[in-house]
């Protein structure tokens, strides 16, 4: 029997020549780490509780439990726990009951002897089959390891869309703040303009301003309380977007009181990239590339020889009155080989594609690790970046203010005209204004590194770290 397996070896198709062109790029390895300072950072679950605002946990936390996309995500867990089941299941012994009754004429002058020949006679069989595939080679085996990688990839891909899901409410969230921030300036630009126009009335009934100034003192008001509504439009439709995030009504926004989110964090002096690996995009991409690897192992062991047992044991007679006889029984047992010699290239074409398929997923995975580490990248730019822009905007924005002041209490004394204050105030509601969008570009720009990140981030000692 070994010399005709050693033959039939010899003679049977081969997987010879065939082999991956891809490999995995390790996040560490590419981008050393993205340092800006001398210690390290760490993931945190739950990171937008760092702003400190319990009704932004509670919207969270609505979101992760009421989106109809996580609800998505987890029937794809499930299907893919069903597949995995099936995998599993060819490698256990399968036992199956049959049951049957014929009734048939017996020819004459066929094999059954009398009384049965030339006549109608029943033959009932009863057996229990057991089947059993000896797995010499993986096949199963890896089977099962394919459907277990795509268990795990779909529970990644679910905690991915939590993980999209929550900074997307932080971020609308953040954005409504925002806009409170901005419908305070308009309040206050009112307010400012309401004074200046009691000031040119005054100033215009003691005739030291004409009707010109008059009227453009109270199209400045107006101008500033169409600000103010379109302020308050924008916060109503950010509400309505939130409540959409976290599965609810309209109802749900209106009840929303204004944000009260903590300062953004101090940006961690370090930031390892192998943080970068733990994403669960990332890790779905893994798990997904093994999954093929997997593959590429069951389409191996096509090639070698499938090796299965097979037997039964149960009763069959003619007619039921010995059925139930001990001499009724039936046993057999079948040991079975099966072996590819020429299949005319399938089982090679089939390799092929299994590892395309895996060079594909390995591919995929590179590339999004390079998006990954460019994403945190920009982020680290970019917080760097406005942290300057913040720094030099306090200071333009001092000097306009100081600028205004003094333009302000010269145009009391009668010491310029309006269209001095008028062109001051340009400048300082101007600089007031790119303060509150700068903050707003910060925090969102924390969120965004969280995202980028998998998680939140938090300082550590590099010791600590070690």
């Amino acid at each position: 029997m070994a010399v005709s397996v050693a033959l039939a070896l010899a003679a049977c198709a081969s997987p010879g020549g065939l082999g991956p062109n891809a490999s995995l790029r390790d996040t560490a390895g590419i981008g050393a780490q993205l340092a800006t300072g001398a210690h390290g950072a760490a993931v945190e679950a739950g990171w937008w509780r760092a702003y400190g605002d319990p009704q932004l946990d509670a919207l969270v936390q609505e979101a992760l439990q009421g989106s109809p996309d996580l609800r998505v995500a987890e029937t794809r867990i499930a299907q893919a726990r069903a597949q995995a089941a099936q995998a599993g299941a060819a490698l256990q012994p399968s036992v199956s009951a049959t049951a049957s009754a014929t009734r048939q004429r017996y020819s004459a002058y066929g094999m059954v002897p009398a009384p049965y020949a030339g006549n109608y006679a029943n033959t009932p069989e009863a057996t229990l089959d057991f089947s059993f595939e000896l797995d010499f080679w993986g096949r199963n085996r890896a089977r099962l390891q394919a459907a277990m990688s795509g268990v795990e990839a779909a529970q990644l891909e679910r905690s991915q869309a939590e993980l999209v899901l929550a900074a997307a409410v932080v971020r609308t969230y953040g954005e409504l703040d925002h806009h409170y921030a901005l419908r305070d300036l308009a309040a206050d630009t009112v307010a400012q303009r309401s004074r200046i126009g009691e000031l040119t009335a005054a100033r215009q009934g003691a005739g030291l301003e004409t009707r010109v100034e008059l009227r453009q003192s109270e199209s400045a008001v107006f101008a500033a309380r169409t600000m103010l509504a379109a302020e308050d439009e924008q916060i109503a439709l950010l509400r309505n977007q939130l409540a959409a995030l976290v599965g609810a009504g309209p109802e749900r926004g209106r009840q929303l009181s204004r944000p009260a989110l903590a300062p953004v964090a101090t940006l961690p002096p370090e930031v390892p990239a192998d943080l970068v690996g733990r994403r669960p995009d990332l890790q779905a991409r893994l798990a997904r590339a093994r999954a093929a690897g997997a593959t590429v192992d069951v389409a191996k062991a096509a090639f070698y020889p499938n090796v299965n047992l097979s037997a039964f044991v149960g009763l069959q007679a003619v007619g039921f009155d010995h059925f139930l006889r001990s001499d009724s029984r039936i046993v057999g047992i079948t040991p079975a080989l099966s072996l590819p010699i020429l299949d005319g290239g399938r089982l090679r074409a089939g390799l092929a594609q299994a590892y395309s398929e895996q060079d594909e997923a390995v591919e995929q995975y590179n590339g999004a690790v390079l998006g990954a580490l460019q994403d945190v990248a920009d982020r680290l730019v970019s917080w760097q970046a406005l942290d300057r822009q913040r720094a030099e905007q306090q200071q333009a924005q001092a000097a306009a203010e100081e600028a205004y002041r003094l333009a302000l209490l010269r145009y009391r004394e009668g010491l310029s005209n309006y269209l001095t204050v008028l062109s001051v105030e340009t400048q300082v509601l101007e600089q007031r204004r790119q303060a509150v969008e700068l903050a707003a570009r910060s925090r969102d720009n924390a969120i965004e590194l969280s995202r980028a990140l998998g998680g939140g981030f938090s300082a550590t000692p590099a010791a600590a770290r070690s």
